[in-house]
């Protein structure tokens, strides 16, 4: 009786460990939303350990990034073999279950059937155990193949935008020459198209990032380029159009804020970074006011149109930059984003109040 108990509780461990397996597998690829997994999570916390050793070697920015370059790509291939690791244990202990009598030959059975190397079995309740097994392990693997054509599609999509910025806004992308390039090249005016286009891609990064969180570690070609820098630029040139340029009112520079933070906070929820939802528009941001008069008094000298009143237009940034302000400083401290002005420049400032939550970021790692 105790025997039969014991088989009973193998069995279902290990129909348990195989099919939270295929759970991982369909919430990490397939299922087309943001969804925690644990087991990835894992293999992405092992893997960033390992990275953070490599990365106390790197003496300079550009080594650091060259490193980092690799994380995404090569813990994507790590998933494959811990899934394929988990199903074995799995299917080991419902072999075990079902009449194999030692440990030992349910492995070897378990790593012949999930491998295709085929195992010798006459009864045909452990064959037809040892086909699904195997065709499972076929199924893993297949999946992670079949997706990685969608995830450099989306990382192709995304960094199209982010080169081009560069001619817009400069190297390290800047909010403030990218007003000045416009007012010098094509005019003021004429700014609406950036607004429209980067209004799409905040959505379409918020749908291919959250369901696809790798993706957020996939680093741009080159090292002083991210997408998260190129996103902060795009959102603070909005938030300067729409509070402190004398243009008539464009509803295209609050529908590209405002799917700009959607998107950011939405991938911020997946790492689980904490923000306010609800900020008042009199809460601190990482801008100073100096900062703020700085840019201001360019714009001003380069003949930019600007509000006479400066400090209504402050506080009008103000309420516009605390929308997203948390949420992009802890994303750039995540993802170890090159230099850019009002973003990554002050994600690791030890005065800051976010770089407390810095060692946690560092080693938050994807859900999905």
């Amino acid at each position: 009786m105790l025997d039969i108990l014991i088989r009973i509780v193998l069995f279902l461990l290990g129909v348990a460990i195989v099919g939270g397996t295929l759970l991982s597998a369909v919430r990490t690829f397939i299922l087309p939303r943001s969804a925690n997994d644990q087991l990835t999570r894992t293999v992405f916390l092992t893997s960033r350990r390992f990275f953070n050793i490599a990365l106390k070697k790197a003496g300079t920015y550009k080594r650091r990034d060259e490193i980092m370059a690799l994380y995404a790509p090569l813990t994507l291939l790590a998933l494959p073999p811990a899934w394929l690791a988990c199903v074995a244990i799995g299917y080991t202990l419902i072999f075990r279950a079902t009449g194999i009598e030692s440990f030992h030959d349910a492995f070897l059975i378990s790593g012949a059937s999930l491998l295709t190397f085929g195992a010798t079995l006459n009864a045909i309740p452990l064959a037809i155990i040892s086909f699904t097994e195997g065709a499972i392990g076929l199924i893993l693997v297949a999946v992670l193949i079949s997706y990685l054509p969608t995830m450099y599609s989306a990382f192709s999509r995304r960094e199209a935008a982010v080169n081009m910025l560069e001619v817009r806004a400069g190297a390290p992308p800047s909010a403030v020459e990218m007003i000045v390039r416009y007012y010098r090249i094509r005019g003021i005016d004429h700014m609406n198209e950036i607004w429209e286009s980067w209004e799409a891609w905040f959505a379409e990064i918020e749908e291919t990032h959250t369901s696809l969180a790798a993706l957020a570690f996939f680093r741009s070609p080159k090292a002083d380029r991210s997408w998260i820098t190129a996103a902060g630029a795009v959102l603070d040139a909005a938030a300067l159009y729409d509070s402190t340029l004398d243009m008539p009112r464009d509803p295209s520079t609050n529908l590209c804020v405002r799917a700009g933070f959607l998107a950011l906070r939405a991938i911020a929820d997946l790492f689980h970074i904490a923000y306010n939802a609800a900020p008042s528009k009199d809460d601190p941001i990482s801008i100073a006011r100096e900062e703020y008069d700085a840019a201001y008094d360019r714009l001003v000298a380069e003949g930019v149109p600007v509000k006479a009143d400066r400090e209504a237009a402050w506080l009008n940034f103000k309420g516009w930059r605390v929308n997203y302000d948390t949420v992009l400083l802890a994303l750039c401290t995540l993802l170890m984003a090159p230099y850019a002005p009002w973003s990554s420049d002050r994600s690791l400032r030890p005065t800051r109040p976010l770089n407390r939550m810095r060692s946690s970021l560092i080693s938050t790692l994807p859900n999905k």
